[in-house]
């Protein structure tokens, strides 16, 4: 059982938002976070969509159904039943005081058609990721907020290289790091893939013939931290610009893709305004590509866009609890200069990351850095390289070498 760091922010969700909605992929921990974390301690009743009796009611008689429920209920897999949201909205207009609902879905409700709007201003929304590495090891990170803080860079605990490999390679869904313990790992993640493509995106679409997405997903893998390129995707796949984007979406929606817009500002013309385009856990990563511990190992080479996917779903899933609120975005001009995340906080101050899998560091490994702090001028912060070395190097005023393990240590 693992603590899941964005516990606080749910409960205080649950004291003043009469609904709460938990998304993400699929095992990723919702339904057993709900059950350790709400239901009992919270007084939450617990109900399950995936089941088809269940199903049935709430489908035919969405009313009902949510009549039976307590005032403070939970119900899982809400994306089966859309039904529900209108009458939902209802119940909690007439009382906001007593009733709380958390919801929890496989996929993002908010982007299926006519619903976006059903919840506004009424729920309050949340992503539960695979597990980061604090997760993992029992502890909370707060890389994001001291990133954003005057505090000095801190030396944290060592990190091998070999531990780094575990790392990627066995990502951070529960069932499947028992999975890798017992060497089933591939195995889980085609039955986990098998899944979601075959049925559960079928179900969101209702679109037949939907072959092509396993394909689809292996070459968006192959890509994970580059820019999107649908022209060079569609020439690969055979499939049109519009049938593609169609088949990238429902990706996003399961939350196995993920994107990170571009930073810039309007006046900026020289800098690249393309998202690059991530998987949500590198361990899937690893299997969609057939990358094993061995393999990386013998070819450094194919570390370093696993490491900046790593590097950027960490990230992504600390702005779930952070208390500095910021987006997490990336940074390239056309001349060539980049920098691999830029987290932006709500004040519009930025701290630029770089990310090299490689244990040296050189004063030309911070150029995409020197180059975001002249473009942004007052609004930068600090800037840090994180690499696979262990000495904090500071190289700069505001610039900074540190080991990747200071995410999580």
């Amino acid at each position: 059982m693992y603590q899941r760091n964005i516990l606080g922010k749910i409960n205080e969700s649950i004291r003043f938002s009469p609904a709460t909605l938990i998304n993400g992929a699929r095992q990723t921990g919702k339904s057993t976070f709900i059950q350790t974390s709400f239901v009992g301690k919270e007084a939450f009743s617990y109900t399950n969509l995936d089941d088809l009796n269940l199903l049935r009611l709430a489908k035919s008689d969405p009313i009902t159904f949510l009549a039976q429920l307590s005032p403070r209920a939970a119900i899982d897999e809400i994306q089966r039943t859309p039904e529900l949201l209108l009458p939902l909205k209802k119940l909690i207009d007439d009382d906001r005081v007593s009733r709380r609902f958390l919801l929890s879905g496989s996929a993002n409700i908010l982007t299926l058609p006519k619903l976006s709007e059903s919840l506004a201003g009424r729920m309050e929304i949340y992503t539960l990721w695979p597990l980061s590495q604090g997760e993992v090891n029992g502890t909370k990170e707060r890389f994001i907020d001291w990133a954003f803080s005057g505090e000095p860079p801190f030396t944290p605990s060592p990190f091998s290289p070999n531990q780094y490999l575990e790392a990627l390679v066995r990502g951070g869904y529960p069932e499947a790091l028992a999975q890798m313990q017992a060497g089933r790992g591939p195995d889980w993640f085609k039955s986990y893939l098998a899944t979601i493509l075959q049925r559960d995106i079928q179900e969101i679409s209702r679109i037949d013939g939907l072959a092509e997405l396993p394909n689809l997903l292996e070459i968006i893998a192959s890509r994970a931290g580059n820019l999107i390129n649908f022209a060079d995707v569609s020439r690969m796949t055979k499939l049109n610009a519009v049938t593609l984007k169609r088949y990238y979406t429902l990706l996003e929606m399961v939350f196995l893709v993920v994107e990170v817009p571009a930073w810039g500002t309007n006046f900026e013309k020289r800098l690249v305004k393309s998202p690059k385009v991530f998987i949500n856990d590198t361990g899937l990563l690893c299997y969609l590509r057939g990358l094993s511990q061995e393999a990386l190992r013998r070819e450094r080479g194919l570390m370093g866009s696993v490491m900046e996917n790593f590097v950027a779903m960490e990230l992504t899933k600390q702005l779930g609890w952070s208390t500095t609120r910021c987006n997490l975005l990336h940074y390239r001009t056309r001349q060539g200069d980049e920098v691999d995340a830029v987290l932006e906080a709500a004040d519009k101050r930025i701290v630029g990351i770089e990310v090299k899998a490689s244990m040296d560091v050189k004063p030309s490994d911070f150029n995409g850095l020197r180059s975001l702090a002249e473009t942004a001028g007052k609004r930068f912060h600090r800037g840090f390289l994180l690499y696979t070395g262990t000495d904090v190097i500071a190289y700069d005023k505001d610039l900074w070498a540190l080991p990747i393990s200071s995410l999580w240590s």
